[in-house]
């Protein structure tokens, strides 16, 4: 019987810390840097604080921290699910109507152009500082890419497949989830790597414009009151909640595609990679 090395075992964590490694360390070498500048320069803490003094604010006034992003992540969570939805819908009935594609298509581009720092207070003004603002702003920058992910996925469906299913007796709505919804997941996957990038920032922006708590407000003030520190741990506290957010991502396509872990050869293949 042959014996297995235990070193077999921790490839894939190895590999994976060799992928990441290249990022922690350009990362670590540009806060080295900046607390470098910062400290030996003679800039003033309130123009530039160093990383060191970024963190121990951070860690003074973690409460604060804590008691602002909580309503960031709850209209964060709840647009980003509302904009998963409308697209999904929205996907479907474009695939089975094309008429729809040219009918809606134009309006979503130009839901796209509209700046959002002019939109967002007009959001604010007409709905009012509750949660219903924010949650339309996160759809609003978060939608339009999983929409055209999912429909250029649906069109990436191997003719071959349609006809044969159709051969076999089964109807359209059969053909849509046995071929071309399988078909748009890679697509689906890589428009939701970049939405949930943006989800964050829109949470941010709706607050900005107007909110009572949230990472936003919480930055404004700490902007008002010349306290550059708390302005940049509440950012370094935005980019985490991105950062885990797009880790949740790839670990849904992982557990939603498992043959991507099964074949490595095509782990690669999938658009936008």
């Amino acid at each position: 019987m042959p014996v297995v090395s235990s070193s077999v075992a921790p490839r894939p964590l190895a590999a994976s810390l060799a992928k990441a490694a290249p990022a922690v360390i350009s990362v670590g070498l540009l806060l080295m840097a900046w607390e470098l500048y910062a400290t030996y320069s003679g800039i003033k803490p309130t123009i530039l604080p160093a990383p060191s003094r970024v963190f121990e604010q951070a860690m003074l006034n973690r409460d604060a921290l804590i008691d602002n992003a909580i309503p960031t992540i709850r209209a964060t969570l709840i647009g980003f699910a509302c904009s998963l939805g409308a697209a999904f819908t929205l996907s479907m009935l474009v695939d089975f109507f094309q008429p729809l594609r040219r009918a809606l298509f134009p309006v979503f581009i130009v839901s796209q152009t509209l700046p959002l720092v002019a939109i967002a207070p007009l959001v604010v003004l007409w709905f009012g500082f509750g949660l219903t603002p924010k949650i339309m702003l996160v759809a609003l920058v978060t939608f339009f890419p999983m929409l055209v992910a999912l429909v250029q996925g649906y069109e990436a469906t191997e003719v071959e497949i349609g006809q044969m299913l159709r051969a076999m007796g089964a109807g359209r709505w059969r053909v849509f989830v046995l071929a071309r919804l399988p078909s748009a997941l890679p697509y689906f996957f890589a428009g939701l790597r970049i939405s949930i990038t943006y989800a964050v920032v829109g949470a941010i922006f709706a607050e900005y414009a107007g909110a009572a708590k949230g990472l936003g407000i919480y930055m404004l003030n700490a902007k008002n009151n010349f306290r550059p520190d708390l302005v940049l741990a509440a950012v370094g506290v935005s980019a985490a909640l991105t950062l885990i957010l797009f880790g949740l991502t790839v670990l849904l396509q992982r557990l939603a595609m498992p043959w991507e872990r099964a074949d490595p050869q095509s782990a690669g293949k999938g658009p936008w990679r």
